[in-house]
């Protein structure tokens, strides 16, 4: 859990689990490669599965898998449930 805002954040997921994306804290260049992947507020991400030393973890993001560590996953804030 993020201590900062008390939320669970992309890299608290465990393979197998499925989340949607409620914000981005990250700047700069790394917030824009985000978007560009996709990773705007309600996007559903599956955590597939992690590297044997557990960093990086393998996540389905708009049918791509993608490969995000945990420094910047961290600032990927999700929550389990869509919004409506």
């Amino acid at each position: 859990m993020n201590a900062m805002t008390n939320q669970l954040s992309l890299n608290d997921m465990i393979p197998g689990e499925a989340a949607f994306v409620s914000d981005l804290l990250t700047t700069g260049s790394m917030r824009r490669r985000l978007l560009d992947l996709g990773l705007i507020r309600d996007t559903r991400v599956e955590c597939l599965g992690q590297s044997p030393g557990g960093d990086p973890k393998a996540y389905l993001i708009r049918g791509a898998v993608i490969a995000i560590r945990s420094e910047d996953s961290r600032d990927i804030l999700i929550r389990r449930r869509r919004e409506d």
